[in-house]
């Protein structure tokens, strides 16, 4: 096929994308994609559709939804009956997951179609998609859009919010699979930012570790959690993780969870291999056999949690707590990016002493690294980012090796982004980065570093400075601060509490800055692990 470059008018008409809703604050995400003559829907996250009907006419010819989660798809359902023709489509598995948005409507079965994974469908005369598994939750769709010219074809991936990595319930992006497709146009989550995790079977182990401490301390563990998603993977982790394996602990279930999790089991054909077989030894959810037990807690009835510590999922943080008679310690676990809902059921709780809370990090969107190793695999023309704060998608329009390579756009609301596709290269203006000014003084032994105040008003000097405790490193030239999190510290004082009455490393005399200094160690120059050990070990002195 001809490869012609299309002159530049007619360039600037074929592509192009209008965001009705980024997915940051209150609105989710709705993104209005043009290929030719043909208007095509992402999503409809808007709590209200106004934006949408002022034309008196269907908004768009055909409409997708990547997931079920609700800053995705809550406007679907209203979108819908104002315009019952509109064709809308999704994969299977999320069809069969969007009515837990609305658990009090009566929906048609077939208002939302179904497609099959990787079969390319023709909409229409010249434009056809094709759906990948984007992780992150069951059904979760990267959306693939071809529009086909004599002289040219044109291609737009979105990607919806997606993972690289295998969660207990869905299976990560295959970068495999997308090898070779070769978008013009990459559409993509930026949830957070040019931040690093770690890895995930990590960030699970820690979870798990934060559980049993509290039920060894005695309390009671609470999770509020949406309705979809993260609660479920806390269940499915919980059943099968061998620290919790033939424990003797009731998990309760309350709220609407509770028909997730039955929709959850009508699906099990469709989630991976592994939970296929898991449930063949023992029920996914429902289990009052097995430990640890997992039973539905129907609060409008009397249950009784029993007298030992337990574990308690809800998406109904408030009437659970208030149907509590007799006062339990609670350990309230919150993820670190909590939904503004979980905020403000919070600040409606009395203060009281029998409430702890605390976060824990289970990320269902890929960080940084695993995003732009997405990028360079693709390796689109242009890429817009949504669904992220603005100061997460500054830091990634800020690197370097993106604003080299790609043509980079973060747009606003109701804003037009013209994505002309052509053989050259366009290099975008880079994006402004703010400096702060600031001073540093020597005090006996230490080292004061003053900076201008004004850096207190990013959104991320808060989660900076929550310990108020930083680490300093040597990039190059460059100092780089980096603020240490409370869930960081609780990590490093488990570790060195474990380790104390261990002949490792961490208790070595010659072990400095994660490195070992005896020259007569095999692991002299060498970074090593704190639970090291090596024959020429030498403790510590006794302080």
């Amino acid at each position: 096929m001809s490869k012609t470059r299309l002159p530049s008018t007619e360039q600037r008409s074929i592509l192009s994308c209008f965001p009705y809703g980024i997915g940051y604050g209150p609105d989710g995400v709705s993104l209005l994609l043009r290929l030719g003559p043909y208007r095509i829907l992402l999503d409809c996250g808007l709590s209200d559709l106004t934006p949408l009907l002022t034309q008196g006419m269907a908004p768009a010819d055909a409409v997708f939804c990547s997931h079920a989660h609700s800053d995705h798809a809550r406007g679907l359902l209203g979108l819908h009956e104002c315009f019952p023709k509109l064709p809308i489509y999704a994969s299977g598995v999320t069809t069969q997951l969007l009515s837990l948005n609305w658990l009090n409507e009566k929906i048609a079965p077939d208002w939302c179609r179904p497609l099959q994974w990787r079969s390319p469908i023709q909409l229409f005369e010249n434009l056809s998609v094709e759906l990948f598994s984007a992780g992150h939750l069951p059904g979760a769709a990267m959306i693939l859009l071809t529009y086909e010219l004599p002289n040219r074809t044109y291609k737009v991936l979105y990607t919806g919010d997606f993972s690289l990595s295998n969660l207990q319930l869905v299976e990560g992006v295959s970068i495999e699979t997308l090898r070779g497709l070769n978008p013009d146009v990459l559409i993509t989550e930026s949830s957070y930012g040019t931040k690093r995790h770690p890895h995930r079977r990590q960030q699970e182990k820690q979870l798990m570790q934060q559980i049993d401490q509290a039920l060894q301390g005695g309390q009671s563990v609470l999770f509020p959690v949406p309705i979809l998603g993260i609660g479920q993977e806390i269940l499915k982790l919980l059943r099968s993780h061998h620290q919790f394996t033939g424990r003797d602990l009731d998990i309760w279930v309350t709220g609407n969870l509770i028909q997730t999790c039955d929709r959850y089991e009508e699906l099990l054909s469709q989630l991976p291999i592994a939970v296929q077989n898991f449930a063949k030894h023992q029920p996914l959810f429902w289990d009052d056999r097995v430990y640890p037990r997992l039973r539905p807690l129907h609060t409008e009835s009397t249950f009784d949690l029993g007298e030992k510590p337990c574990v308690v999922l809800t998406d109904q943080l408030v009437p659970f707590l208030s149907s509590q008679t007799a006062p339990r310690p609670w350990q309230i676990l919150l993820p670190e990016d909590h939904p503004d809902g979980i905020i403000r059921d919070l600040a409606s709780l009395p203060q009281s002493e029998f409430l702890q809370k605390s976060t824990y990090l289970l990320a269902e969107h890929s960080d940084g690294r695993n995003t732009t190793q997405l990028i360079h695999n693709l390796r689109p023309q242009h890429i817009v980012f949504v669904h992220g704060s603005p100061s997460d998608i500054g830091d990634l329009t800020s690197l370097v090796e993106l604003q080299s390579r790609y043509q980079l756009h973060s747009p606003a609301n109701n804003t037009l982004v013209e994505l002309p596709i052509g053989e050259k290269f366009i290099q975008p203006a880079p994006p402004v980065i703010t400096l702060y000014g600031g001073e540093v003084n020597e005090i006996d032994s230490a080292i004061a570093v003053t900076l201008d105040d004004t850096i207190t008003q990013d959104p991320r000097w808060y989660p900076f400075a929550d310990t108020g405790l930083i680490e300093a490193r040597w990039q190059g030239d460059e100092l780089v601060l980096r603020g240490i999190s409370q869930r960081e510290l609780r990590s490093q004082a488990q570790e060195e509490k474990r380790l104390d009455d261990l002949d490792c490393c961490s208790n070595c005399l010659h072990y400095r800055h994660q490195r070992c200094w005896n020259q007569r160690s095999p692991l002299a120059g060498f970074r090593v692990t704190p639970e090291g050990h090596c024959p020429v070990f030498e403790a510590l002195p006794e302080s």
